[in-house]
């Protein structure tokens, strides 16, 4: 089963990016998604970001989580 989780894109350095996931920062690699931007959320598996994800979707998705995990929408 694979998994990827979605990431806000907060600074771009080369092929490779700071993404915060739920508040939690990681560097995470933009080689098979160059186009990406600052800002952009992003999914990510393996710590590689494989697609561009719309910004109202990724907030929904984002606050459902938080909704199931009982805690105020990020």
């Amino acid at each position: 089963m694979c998994l990827a989780v979605i990431a806000k894109i907060l600074q771009i350095e080369g092929v490779t990016a700071e993404a915060s996931f739920g508040g939690v920062r990681r560097r995470i690699s933009l080689q098979l998604l160059p186009e990406a931007q600052v800002g952009d959320y992003v999914l990510v598996h393996t710590g590689f970001a494989i697609a561009v994800v719309d910004p109202a979707e990724a907030e929904a998705t984002l606050a459902l989580l938080a909704e199931v995990r009982g805690e105020d929408a990020p």
